[in-house]
Parts: C-alpha cells; structure tokens; sequence
C-alpha cells in the first residue's frame, strides 16, 4: 500500500473547499498561529500537512460553522474527540453559565451560516425563539446561530415559527420549574465562589431534562411509525 504523501497548505484548502468554501490560507495560519493545529515544517519552512492535521482542521471548521463554537470552546473538545469520544455539547458552555457560549452574531452572519432566508429569521425572532440584543437589532447572542441552524432544518419540512414556538413556552416553562429547585440554595447563600454550587445544580438539570426529553420523544415517534 502506497503511504500518503503530506500536503501543502494550498492543497489543504483545495481538499477543504468543498466542505466549507470560505476556507482561506489566512484562516489556516490563523488557527495556527491559536494552537488549534501545528504541521510540520521543512527545512524550508514550509508547512506540511498529514491526515491527521486535515481531520482536525475539518472538525475545526465544523464545529465553528455547525455550532458556532467560539475556538477556546472547540480546543477543549479537541482532545475528546481525537480520543473518539466527543460528547454532543451544541451550546459550547464550557461548564459554566457564566461564560456565554461564544461571540455576538451579525444577522447577515446568522443568515450566511444558517441559511434561513430574511423572512424565516424574521419569523422566529417574531415568536421568541431567537431574539437580537437589545441594543442592537442587527446583533444577536452566541446561542442565535445553533438555534437558526436547527430551526432551518424543521422549516425545510414545513414548519414555521408558529409551529415552533411550543418549543420556547417549553425552555420558559422548564427555567421556572429549574428556578424553584435552585431558589432553596439561593436563600441559604450556599453558593461557594461564583456560585458554582447552584451552576451544577442547574447544569445537572438541564443535562437530565435533555436526556428524559430525547427518550421520550423518541419512544413516541417509535409509537407513531408502528401504528
């Protein structure tokens, strides 16, 4: 069997093109120059390539273009996810509530990524599933780009912000039932430094809401295709 030869960093972004076409030489360097992936050189200087620098450079580029991960978020995964465990985390939040899940979104960003049209953000931001900042209606919150992307897919099988607007009452109503189980530990101050105490709490919750939730709906769609 033929070894595979590196690749130069022009062909790196030929082979990454298709995927993702606003690859740049410039980004390459970019995420070099950030620690995210570090080529050999020649003795010349010049960057070489294995299979292993493109997997990572094309998990990279998913993560930021899929979930908007901010890049500090996607180096901490990096390590899970050469191990082949990379735990589903869309928010990216790191483990602490505090830390918000990346940077403020252009609309003309969150269309370009997510490929709504104008009109479709126009209608989920009109139903409270996404909403700009309040200062700026132009600019919106890390959690709008996962969130438009997602909304995306279900409009392309013909829901609209109408449909999924049962989906915002549902997080509104579970961060009321989440605020009455962390209100006894906000009476007591037991909150530690940063109050980390109630961010587990509420971070434990959420994680055990999102697995009851994906196992019931499941169960249920099963039901629907057996009948």
């Amino acid at each position: 069997m033929t070894e595979q030869r590196d690749l130069s960093i022009g062909e790196v972004i030929k082979v990454l093109r298709r995927d993702f076409p606003e690859i740049t030489v410039s980004k390459v360097r970019f995420l070099e120059s950030k620690g995210m992936i570090s080529p050999r050189r020649t003795d010349g200087g010049y960057r070489r390539f294995d299979r292993t620098d493109v997997a990572r450079l094309r998990y990279i580029l998913g993560q930021q273009r899929d979930h908007f991960l901010p890049l500090k978020v996607i180096k901490s995964k990096l390590a899970a996810w050469e191990r082949g465990d990379d735990p589903h985390d869309p928010a990216g939040s790191g483990g602490s509530l505090l830390e918000e899940a990346g940077e403020p979104i252009a609309r003309a960003d969150v269309l370009r990524r997510s490929d709504l049209r104008p009109d479709q953000l126009d209608d989920l931001v009109a139903h409270r599933l996404i909403s700009p900042l309040p200062d700026d209606e132009d600019i919106f919150p890390p959690e709008a780009g996962p969130v438009a992307s997602e909304a995306k897919r279900l409009m392309d099988r013909g829901l609209s912000g109408r449909h999924l607007r049962s989906i915002r009452l549902a997080v509104d109503r579970e961060v009321d039932l989440f605020r009455s189980v962390a209100a006894p530990l906000t009476r007591v101050q037991w909150l530690g430094e940063g109050g980390e105490h109630v961010q587990d709490l509420l971070l434990g919750c959420a994680d055990a809401l999102v697995g009851i939730h994906r196992a019931l709906l499941l169960a249920s769609l099963r039901g629907e295709l057996r009948r």
